[in-house]
């Protein structure tokens, strides 16, 4: 049976099913046992859902710790920045212990965080940071575009032996869509093509998925057919997905909320020019953020992050260019 719900009440919902389907399964977060998270601690009690202190070393700390033991802790890190207090855990630690151990210790948890609130918030919690975790050994990271994807993938984060980080943009919480009642699980490193298409392959990722496919049909009005996949997960990324539609199309059009050069964007097309460089009719083009701290003032907010007459534009010049030809 297939619901619409809100894409936060669908990680929500996975991560509700997982709990009661694994009692090694924990919650653990500064904000856990707030009323529209009453349901986990009335159901599963203090001892598997815990509050912590106003501190992320801690908080995930605990989580690796627990993880390590056997339990498979999910930690609501509440916003992706806040992960930057504990680099040491996430990135030098709970992501090493499996290849260090030769394959004998396994740390399935999971860090949940939001990114993106680019909605007035100015610097601090409006950055897409996904780039500095996708190339860590040891780490997967999550990102999806929909309340069925969020549902899924959060199942088989739960699920991984090792450290998953699981990142939602803040700004589709609230947004609707369908989603499978009962288990759900949508595969690690398997991107979804969200619209087929023959003459321009547009992969987005993110808030921006949704960006992309407005834009494949303002250009669908003039001819253009456009191909949009989301890659669901950018650790494993799923290039072959994406070299196949550009064989197909010839052309590739990169679209990424994360600063130019900190985004998955430059990883794909650098992929892509290295794998399917003889399948390129035209130059790949990048629809990024700037390099820059985004800025209180909704204008300049607006300047700076991708949007969908960007992208518009992008596919339109990449139409008329020519591989060699800048």
């Amino acid at each position: 049976m297939i619901r619409d719900m809100p894409y936060i009440a669908a990680i929500n919902e996975a991560v509700y099913l997982e709990m009661a389907r694994d009692e090694d399964v924990l919650l653990i977060g500064q904000t856990v046992t707030e009323e529209h998270n009453e349901a986990f601690e009335r159901d599963f009690g203090p001892n598997r859902v815990r509050v912590t202190p106003i501190s992320e070393t801690a908080e995930i700390g605990v989580a690796a710790g627990a993880a390590i033991a056997g339990k498979r802790p999910v930690v609501d890190c509440t916003m992706a920045e806040f992960l930057l207090v504990a680099m040491e855990q996430v990135v030098n630690e709970g992501n090493r212990f499996h290849y260090m151990s030769g394959g004998q210790v396994k740390v399935p948890m999971v860090l949940k965080a939001g990114y993106g609130f680019t909605a007035g918030w100015a610097g601090q919690h409006t950055g897409s940071i996904y780039g500095l975790f996708m190339g860590v050994p040891g780490l997967k990271v999550a990102l999806p575009s929909t309340p069925a994807d969020a549902k899924g993938l959060m199942a088989t984060a739960i699920r991984d032996d090792n450290p998953v980080l699981f990142l939602h943009h803040f700004l589709l919480l609230l947004e609707t869509g369908p989603v499978p009642e009962g288990e759900h699980l949508v595969p690690f490193g398997v991107a979804d093509v969200k619209r087929p298409g023959d003459d321009v392959t547009l992969v987005a990722t993110g808030w921006t998925v949704h960006r992309a496919l407005a834009a494949a049909e303002r250009l669908a009005a003039d001819g253009i057919d456009v191909e949009v996949i989301d890659p669901r997960t950018i650790a494993p990324l799923d290039i072959e997905t994406i070299l196949v539609s550009v064989a197909k199309t010839g052309r590739l059009v990169l679209v990424d909320q994360a600063t130019r050069h900190a985004s998955v964007a430059t990883v794909i097309a650098g992929e892509v020019a290295e794998h399917g460089f003889s399948s390129l009719r035209a130059p790949i083009v990048q629809v990024t953020a700037m390099d820059s701290t985004i800025a209180y003032s909704e204008t300049m907010e607006s300047f700076v992050l991708p949007d969908e007459d960007k992208i518009v534009a992008a596919v339109r010049d990449v139409i008329t260019a020519r591989a060699g030809v800048a």
